[in-house]
């Protein structure tokens, strides 16, 4: 059988490996902690391995780093930032305890959350990992019970497919987002590295990296072009309709590319190159910055109801 499912203990840190034996694929989960993307191998052209992921080298970091880099978890129940940690809704509003060190709340409450391992799965075709995290009103800024269910699944061809399930397991309508926050690092300096995205428009940031509601026009990355010195910490959002990948990443040095493929329930994208020019963070969002407050792509889930996102990561090497 192709695909196998291994636990291991990598540097203190408690690792779920999904693996095509065949092709020398290897994808890591911490499920302990967010159910980050800890890496995802790919065997290059001369027969070593390579990891596309810019995660955490051991526990030590692991603990210290998340709540500032936030590398790979779960993003729920919103990415990104409400400005101060507060929202209106159904004429009431909510305060979220636990803010990021600039007084706003950020990238959810799940990031550094234990998910429970429901489902382990491999045969010839896939390797499977579901994973549960039940939120029950931790926060007094989101006072709701809900599911959050976290579907990896390694195909072949290095195509990892992952599939996040949210249910309302309260009484009442709650607002819901979704997203994720993985770096991508394809060897050297990003500068040299080939970018494309289709973007329907550049959402709009106030100085505190906020949505001021307008939208402009924004082609720059249409056709794939070399990232050079450009700095990005943007929302966009994304064309309907697209056929081929919404966003590449492409390092002609070595012949590395990702391709992003979000289905319709991500409709924006936010792209972040840190100031180490060695990875850059492509985050595929249901909502906006502060979708609780200006309403772009939050869900009001229904009691009982559940909502699915759905993003593929391709690998190939040329």
């Amino acid at each position: 059988m192709s695909f196998l499912i291994r636990h291991v203990k990598q540097n203190d840190l408690d690792l779920v490996n999904l693996s095509d034996e065949s092709a020398g694929a290897v994808v890591s989960i911490l499920p302990g902690t967010g159910a980050t993307l800890q890496a995802f191998h790919v065997r290059q052209q001369d027969g070593t391995s390579f990891n596309l992921i810019d995660s955490y080298s051991d526990a030590a970091e692991l603990s210290r780093e998340m709540s500032r880099s936030f590398k790979g978890p779960k993003l729920s129940p919103f990415p990104c930032r409400i400005p101060n940690g507060v929202y209106q809704l159904n004429q009431q509003e909510y305060r979220f305890g636990h803010l990021f060190s600039d007084g706003n709340a950020i990238h959810g409450l799940l990031y550094d959350q234990p998910f429970t391992i429901l489902e382990e799965t491999a045969n010839d075709s896939a390797a499977t990992l579901v994973l549960e995290y039940i939120y029950n009103r931790n926060d007094p800024g989101y006072p709701f019970h809900y599911s959050c269910q976290v579907r990896y699944v390694l195909h072949a061809g290095n195509d990892l497919e992952v599939v996040t399930t949210v249910t309302n397991l309260d009484k009442t309508v709650i607002p819901i987002a979704d997203g994720w926050h993985p770096y991508f690092r394809l060897g050297g300096s990003i500068d040299q590295w080939q970018l494309q995205f289709h973007a329907a428009a550049i959402v709009e940031f106030d100085d505190r990296l906020v949505p001021t509601g307008h939208l402009a026009q924004y082609e720059a990355f249409e056709t794939a072009r070399p990232l050079g010195d450009h700095f990005l910490d943007n929302c966009f959002t994304l064309k309907p309709g697209i056929v081929s990948a919404a966003c590449e990443l492409y390092n002609p040095a070595n012949g590395l590319r990702v391709s992003f493929f979000p289905d319709t329930s991500y409709p924006y994208l936010q792209i972040y190159t840190p100031k180490t020019r060695d990875s850059i963070a492509v985050e595929n969002l249901s909502g906006a910055p502060d979708c609780f407050n200006n309403k772009m792509g939050l869900v009001l889930l229904q009691s009982g109801h559940s909502q699915i996102f759905t993003v593929r990561y391709k690998v190939s090497v040329n």
